[in-house]
């Protein structure tokens, strides 16, 4: 009996073996089914997060055009080996000889950054190498480098052959470090609440657009407050305060720069820069009082609006509070006699560094500029012809042929900012190895229509208009006339007048030409 029964149950784990190595066998092949049937995942680009246009060069909406150096107009006149200068500022970065503006923020956690996987961001980084090993050129040297090295490529939105320019700089402000009768506005740091949906690691540097929301609790969050909100005290209680202003004014001018430099009574030097956002919308106090017909649209300048709100308190108040977007500030480190740095992470030169379009353009890319810009004043129109190197960016600054100049710090480099929002035309230095007419010869045909594809529907014919219908039908059909009568010719030329028609006179044949 135990025997029997020991057969039994062997015989059930031999089934029972089968069966499962039947089902590995049916797992291992609907497996390599699925592997061999899924689709390779459409390369996505790394700060739009939208599917890549086929082709070499992933600009959409965007209008190039090689041009020879000759036509590039005020180019053999600018003092290239200034732009040189800042072009090889850019490459330090490109190198990874500094580090870039993500990574200079402390981490817990090291990790490498994100390579950069656009087309123009390996070729650059080679001719990087190369403006690092030259040293410092001479100006007709310089201009040979990039003209050795790059092609000039017209570059514009589709629908619009110009750019469009506008300026920043770096206010100098007085302040305090503690908050006195004078001094009562804070320049508060990020809070710990304030998140940004879209960020991979607490690392990367704080994006300027993209989803930003207040954590309440795990799992939970809301809109941030916005600038009344904050203004009003929401974040009295937090301890974020870097240093204290005396016109809520001037901190308003600072958030739409990007950074400044406050100055104690000391004689100490704070260097605050642009930390992160609270994600509610941004809104130009000037285009508010062009609507409401306070300032002129062609009077419009920095100037005109910090006047008006000097005059204005209230109003200023009220005006301040309909741009809901407030920025963050850290302390950037910088000393005094240093530029401001960009979001490249680099020192930025004042007339040859530009803030562009992050998502488009690679950093350290030169764009030659054209423009007639209102250096002197208001009314002037300087020619502005210039090697521009991308070093910074801002969340206003959107499209590939969009720009925005530094002009350095302090009042009179505020007074030219402010006043620059003008026309202009861009040309791209193109690296070689991307060279935009060599690339659409490589492009891919489509592929030819197939035999068994359906064929093209033939074309209607073209059906009268209502009116041409109408007037056909209450206008009798008009008979032809009959051709004229050919009037025969005398030996002199001169017509033969006759009462009858005459026939028309046989062809004569044409003589042929001697060879």
């Amino acid at each position: 009996m135990q025997l029997r029964h020991g057969r039994g149950v062997g015989r059930v784990a031999a089934v029972v073996l089968c069966c499962l190595l039947a089902a590995d066998e049916d797992a291992d092949a609907r497996h390599a089914y699925r592997a061999k049937a899924r689709h390779a995942p459409v390369a996505q680009s790394e700060f739009t997060g939208k599917p890549n246009p086929p082709g070499p060069l992933r600009w959409a909406d965007t209008w190039l055009e090689p041009v020879a150096w000759a036509n590039v107009e005020g180019w053999a006149a600018d003092d290239h080996a200034a732009a040189f200068a800042a072009f090889r500022a850019s490459c330090r970065a490109l190198t990874g000889a500094i580090p870039s503006r993500k990574d200079a923020i402390p981490s817990r956690k090291k990790t490498a950054p994100p390579r950069d996987t656009r087309p123009v961001y390996a070729p650059l980084t080679e001719i990087c190498h190369k403006a690092r090993a030259d040293g410092t050129p001479s100006a007709e040297a310089a201009r040979k480098f990039f003209e050795e090295n790059f092609k000039a490529v017209r570059i514009s939105k589709l629908d619009d052959a110009n750019g469009f320019l506008t300026g920043y700089y770096e206010p100098i402000i007085e302040g305090s470090r503690q908050e006195t009768d004078d001094f009562k506005v804070p320049v508060y740091s990020r809070p710990r609440d304030l998140v940004h949906m879209g960020r991979r690691r607490k690392g990367d540097a704080f994006p300027n657009s993209g989803r930003v929301v207040r954590r309440i609790s795990r799992g939970k969050y809301v809109p941030y407050f916005d600038r009344a909100q904050i203004e009003d005290g929401a974040l009295a209680t937090r301890n974020l305060e870097l240093c204290y202003l005396k016109d809520p004014n001037d901190l308003l001018f600072a958030q739409i720069q990007g950074s400044a430099r406050v100055h104690f009574a000391d004689g100490s030097l704070l260097r605050i820069t642009y930390d992160s956002h609270n994600g509610q919308p941004y809104t130009p106090v000037g285009r508010i009082l062009i609507e409401r017909g306070i300032i002129p649209r062609e009077e419009m300048s920095m100037d005109r609006i910090r006047k008006w709100m000097a005059e204005n308190p209230e109003g200023s108040k009220e005006l301040r509070r309909q741009n809901k977007s407030y920025v963050f500030f850290r302390n950037s480190g910088l000393p005094e006699h240093e530029e401001a740095r960009g979001a490249q992470g680099v020192p930025l030169t004042a007339g040859r560094s530009i803030a562009v379009d992050r998502a488009l353009h690679v950093y350290g890319t030169p764009f030659f500029i054209a423009a007639e810009l209102p250096i002197d004043n208001e009314s002037s129109t300087t020619k502005f012809r210039r090697l521009m190197i991308a070093q910074d960016t801002g969340s206003a600054i959107v499209g590939p042929a969009r720009a925005d100049i530094y002009f350095g710090a302090g009042s009179e480099a505020g007074r030219i900012a402010g006043r620059i929002k003008n026309p202009a035309r861009f040309v791209m230095l193109m690296p070689n190895a991307l060279d935009p007419a060599a690339a659409g010869r490589l492009m891919p045909l489509p592929a030819p229509r197939p035999a068994s594809a359906p064929k093209a529907p033939e074309p209607k014919p073209q059906e009268p208009k209502p009116n041409e219908a109408k007037s056909n039908e209450t206008k009798p059909a008009e008979p032809k006339p009959a051709p004229p009568a050919v009037a025969p010719v005398d030996a002199k030329g001169t017509e033969k007048t006759t009462d009858k028609p005459q026939p028309a006179p046989a062809p004569v044949p044409r003589a042929k030409p001697k060879s």
